[in-house]
């Protein structure tokens, strides 16, 4: 589901591929583990053009990587100890470039590239566990290499109503030959998670050289987090609910270490706390409600220059939300969510419903749509440099308003408990307006821009993606998959469209049409065994 992203961080997608979905429980012990890394964009992709010659241009420039082989081999023995291997390897890949006399030659974007995962797993009495998992990227040639391991372990009582768990990880970064950049991070959470009153209190640290992004996936290290959650749960029913449950929740960060030419003197990042609940009623409908609170914060990383931070403002949102029973043949989600901040009247909003009807039991439709219009956010739009290369001048920040909506279209048939097709149609459009610039000063405030010549630049993405998928199982655990996806992405700067008329220039813009048939055959090799004593009697 490509999005419209303005945050410094990358957008985590989900995985689809049915090989780094099944039977990955042990894999993903200790969160080190996105298989999206296997297959992503090659390594130095955006490294190209700073390679050219001025008479070149780029003729072909994959954007993943190619995957050669991809092994996966898991189990737990009798006396409960998990054992996981995997391994995957990617060939090396090159953008094709070409001179003005149309003589070509190509530019490594990615060496050769291996992957594994290591992981031990031992199940205790009262469902406690201990594991150790270890992850490794080794890269052909000059570029660095990854490892990162972790020790983790769950202890709960004999009732399972308290419990201690946590990790200890150690990563090494080794860019030079002999030489490797280690860093540290743990986790450790205690409370009581049974009966009605529950609570868990927890430590969260990453040193400023931990990374596991190679394999793993985190958005930023240095910092010491305070987790304290507390929750009461009403499980007996009474007159008009099933259930009920509340729940708040306290969050503070600090920087672990004050970053080099740090511009404020502090180590705060942020500090949030919220209370949500929900109740079950008697017809099966559920309702939640959520009240949150984020004071003045320094957010380091939304200037995208180490050592500066923005003063972000303090903000609170309130939700509400309600779903119907979903064993009704109709089922509907609503949802409110409004946010405002103390800084230039910021404000945004998120409307959003789903609803699905089961026509038969072969047959079901459902749509979502959500809409998230925001007035005044204030966010990173643009460097400025002395002499347009010389040494940072300026960072310059925006008010923009912007609108996004996302609308899912999903249908199942299933002609027979062996075979189906699925249809699923979705376009998502994020419109950002460019209202005021300002500089962004060394205390983190912001003042408006001195370049009074800088254009504003607005963005306009459009995302229309249809994937229809039929299926067959000709055996037990045997498929054939014929799948057809037709996939438009635009971005411009047309911010005068309408939702209609946009939708209408999205359909008329180039599009990517693919049609692939899978076939998966299954073989048991306790079948084939008993197979080859039965042709020798």
């Amino acid at each position: 589901n490509q999005v419209l992203n303005l945050s410094p961080f990358e957008v985590k997608f989900a995985e689809n591929r049915a090989f780094f979905t099944e039977g990955t429980e042990l894999f993903s012990k200790g969160n080190l583990f996105y298989s999206r890394r296997i297959g992503a964009t090659p390594l130095h992709y955006y490294d190209v053009e700073g390679k050219m010659a001025i008479n070149e241009r780029i003729v072909k420039n994959p954007q993943e990587s190619k995957l050669i082989n991809a092994t996966k081999i898991s189990g737990r023995t009798k006396g409960g100890l998990g054992v996981g291997f995997f391994n995957a390897i990617t060939k090396p890949m090159y953008a094709l470039v070409e001179d003005d006399t149309k003589k070509s030659r190509e530019i490594q974007t990615a060496p050769l590239t291996n992957y594994n995962i290591l992981v031990f797993d031992q199940t205790l009495k009262n469902n406690s566990s201990v594991s150790f998992i270890n992850t490794n990227v080794m890269r052909n040639g000059s570029d660095y290499d990854a490892n990162v391991s972790s020790a983790l372990f769950n202890i709960n009582n004999k009732k399972n109503t308290y419990m201690v768990d946590g990790n200890v990880s150690v990563s090494a970064i080794s860019r030079e030959k002999g030489k490797a950049e280690t860093g540290y991070a743990h986790t450790v959470t205690a409370g009581k998670v049974g009966g009605n009153l529950m609570f868990q209190l927890s430590q969260e640290l990453y040193d400023d050289k931990y990374d596991k992004n190679d394999m793993g996936i985190m958005f930023n290290n240095n910092y010491l987090d305070h987790y304290l959650w507390i929750g009461y749960r009403w499980l007996k029913p009474g007159k008009w609910y099933n259930s009920m449950g509340l729940n708040y929740n306290n969050n503070f960060s600090r920087l672990f270490k004050k970053f080099d030419n740090q511009k404020v003197n502090t180590y705060f990042q942020t500090y949030n706390t919220n209370v949500n609940g929900n109740v079950q009623l008697k017809n099966l409908w559920y309702i939640g409600m959520l009240a949150s609170y984020a004071a003045e914060s320094n957010d380091f990383y939304e200037p995208r220059e180490r050592g500066w931070s923005y003063r972000a403002p303090q903000s609170i949102r309130f939700n509400i939300w309600t779903e119907s029973n979903s064993a009704k043949k109709y089922k509907i989600n609503l949802s409110y969510t409004y946010s405002s901040q103390n800084l230039l009247n910021g404000k945004s909003f998120e409307y959003a419903y789903f609803q699905r009807y089961r026509f038969s039991d072969k047959f079901s439709l459902s749509q979502s749509l959500t809409y998230s219009p925001a007035f005044n956010n204030v966010g990173f739009y643009d460097k400025v440099y002395s002499n347009g290369s010389g040494p940072l001048q300026d960072i310059v920040f925006s008010r923009r308003n912007r609108n996004t909506v996302e609308n899912l279209l999903t249908a199942k048939y299933n002609f027979n408990n062996k075979s189906g097709i699925s249809l699923r149609a979705r376009h998502y459009w994020s419109r950002v307006t460019q209202k005021e610039l300002y500089d962004l000063q060394t205390s983190g405030d912001l003042q408006p821009t001195k370049y009074t010549n800088m254009a504003l630049e607005h963005q306009n993405f459009n995302a229309f993606t249809v994937d229809a998928v039929y299926t067959l199982q000709f055996a037990p655990g045997s498929f054939v998959n014929l799948v057809w996806k037709d996939a438009i992405f635009a971005f411009d700067e047309s911010i005068q469209y309408r939702y209609f008329k946009n939708f209408n220039e999205t359909i008329g813009a180039p599009q990517n049409n693919n049609l692939s048939i899978k076939i998966i055959y299954f073989l048991d090799y306790l079948d084939l065994k008993k197979k080859r004593k039965a042709d020798k009697l």
